[in-house]
């Protein structure tokens, strides 16, 4: 089945963006902390707004930390 991105938003608060990963907020938001080089495409008040771009590279270092987690319990 394809997903309609259309109607999709093309930036992402730091929720939508958990909703879509399917992790908790705690985790984006660490992530956006610590990783420097994670910047917003926008801001709208105090919403911080983040692009697709982002959005993979937030994904890549969950993955990254999750990997380095699992190697550290074996």
């Amino acid at each position: 089945m394809a997903i309609d991105t259309a109607s999709e938003p093309k930036l992402l608060t730091p929720g939508l963006i958990a909703d879509r990963l399917g992790v908790p907020v705690r985790r984006i938001q660490y992530v956006l902390t610590n990783c420097r080089g994670i910047r917003p495409a926008a801001r709208a008040g105090i919403l911080r707004l983040y692009d697709n771009e982002a959005v993979r590279r937030i994904q890549a270092e969950i993955d990254r930390i999750s990997r380095r987690r699992r190697a550290s319990h074996d």
